[in-house]
């Protein structure tokens, strides 16, 4: 088309602007394929890890971050590496994972001291923090600043596989599919091989890139995230902190830094919904019960949403504020009977709710600083924080008695995991494998009794004397 006056620059004009927008385009599209190398890539074992590979310019070691208002603590940064002191530990043979750069070390333990709670082992990464654990059955999956994540099997490396991109940030286990959560925003599937338990092959990234390109087309399908910057709403543009998967295990959600929670379908993969949930950093997400989604921030609120199924879809309504407070919301838990929420704030403390009308029901102090974390198995809840210690405590009549304290890192607890124990035990008195991931660079594996502390004495030596260890002319005051 041309004018009267100027019509080559107008027509030179219009040229450029088609140009520029399909320059956009196609990098969005190059973006979204460097995201999808070669699978084959990913359907083997790691044979060079990457863990000791230079970490590029722009490399962002942020964890989960208390207030963006604020100075970032000390427990929440990772320090470069320094690759020059990397040095790598020699491994078993056996190890799918060469050039390894963890070590592992057990405690003796009696077999049939089923009393015990204390510590059972650890695993110690050379270089880089412990980001996020999960466990299923006998395994257990590290995420960490590596990219990598490892699979361990009684204390060993059974297996691993890694991401091209965004350090670890979340797991959570879905049947034979495992979900990892990203530092750059993005949900990567992986599924177990039937052949190979030990193979694990991507299957896909959230967003897909099907999804990005067909919303891409639709401009207003694009959000703006900061001045002169938009995106596709599908996507987070900032690190995701948590993932969550609904009770009947067919939506995902996934928290991010970019103040938004995201609503996935898991059997195609498809994002349903984007929710503006708070004005700062969501830290936490969990589905809890009947169809209510709970979500904690830096802007230190919890805030409850109602998930209504609308057609093929879902919809989630803003029901009520929890809390809302100066210290910033670290971490939220749901106990396995659905009937409590936990809440993990700055300030060391920790709130929960009662299922029935959504309570208040109290706080435990057990922390001189912030709770990072927080894990939960049949009545007991565990606390993990900045001061290096766990707090494991017990529910019994609404009430919350503290059974130990559990001590042994020399950094910041930063995530827990935990399964119920599997031997003579199980059912009848609730021991648990409780594994714990640090800034200390380490994973320590304990073994917790439900009982107290004066009970398991009596216990241990009730059976001491049965195996006649004591004689039971003596007291133990003699």
């Amino acid at each position: 088309m041309r004018s009267s006056r100027g019509g080559q620059t107008m027509v030179t004009e219009s040229n450029n602007i088609v140009q520029q927008r399909k320059q956009k385009f196609g990098n969005m599209v190059q973006q979204q394929l460097s995201d999808h190398p070669n699978e084959e890539e990913y359907a083997t074992r790691i044979s060079n890890t990457s863990d000791h590979a230079a970490i590029p310019a722009n490399h962002d070691p942020r964890s989960p971050r208390m207030s963006s208002e604020i100075n970032t603590p000390s427990w929440d940064v990772a320090p470069s590496w320094d690759q020059s002191a990397a040095s790598p530990i020699p491994t078993n043979h056996s190890s799918p994972l060469s050039r390894s750069p963890w070590s592992s070390h057990h405690v003796e333990m009696e077999k049939d001291n089923y009393s015990y709670t204390g510590l059972m082992g650890s695993l110690f990464r050379e270089e880089g923090h412990i980001y996020s654990l999960a466990a299923s059955r006998d395994l257990l999956y590290t995420g960490s600043d590596s990219k990598n994540i490892r699979v361990w099997k009684n204390q060993k490396e059974f297996s691993g596989f890694k991401s091209n991109s965004g350090l670890v940030k979340a797991i959570i286990i879905a049947g034979e599919r495992i979900f990892t959560g990203h530092q750059d925003g993005k949900i990567r599937v992986w599924k177990v091989s039937a052949k190979d338990p030990s193979i694990h092959k991507r299957i896909g990234t959230l967003p897909t890139m099907k999804a990005c390109i067909k919303s891409s087309i639709k401009p207003s399908n694009y959000v703006e995230v900061r001045r002169n910057h938009n995106v596709v709403w599908i996507r987070h543009f900032d690190a995701i902190s948590s993932l969550s998967l609904s009770e009947d295990k067919n939506f995902l959600y996934s928290a991010s830094w970019d103040k938004t929670i995201k609503v996935w379908r898991v059997s195609n993969s498809k994002c349903l919904e984007s929710i503006k949930a708070h004005d700062d950093a969501v830290n936490a997400v969990v589905a809890g019960f009947d169809g209510l989604v709970f979500s904690g921030s830096a802007d230190g609120s919890v805030k409850v949403w109602r998930r209504e199924l609308q057609g093929k879809g879902t919809k989630h309504f803003f029901s009520q504020n929890l809390l809302k407070q100066e210290c910033a919301i670290t971490a939220l838990a749901v106990d396995p009977s659905a009937t409590i929420l936990y809440c993990g704030s700055s300030d060391g403390l920790v709130n929960f709710w009662d299922r029935e009308k959504l309570c208040h029901g109290g706080i435990l102090r057990g922390h001189k600083l912030a709770v990072l974390c927080l894990a939960t198995a049949g009545n007991l809840v565990f606390t993990g924080s900045a001061d290096t210690n766990i707090c494991v405590w017990k529910r019994e009549e609404g009430e919350h008695i503290c059974l130990s304290v559990l001590t042994g890192h020399s950094g910041p607890v930063k995530c827990l995991a935990v399964e119920e124990e599997r031997g003579p035990t199980i059912g009848a008195d609730g021991h648990c494998v409780l594994y714990s991931g640090s800034l200390d660079k380490s994973v320590k594996i304990w073994r917790v009794s439900p009982q107290p502390a004066h009970v398991q004495q009596q216990q241990t030596q009730q059976e001491d004397r049965r195996i006649g260890l004591i004689n039971p002319e003596f007291s133990i005051n003699s």
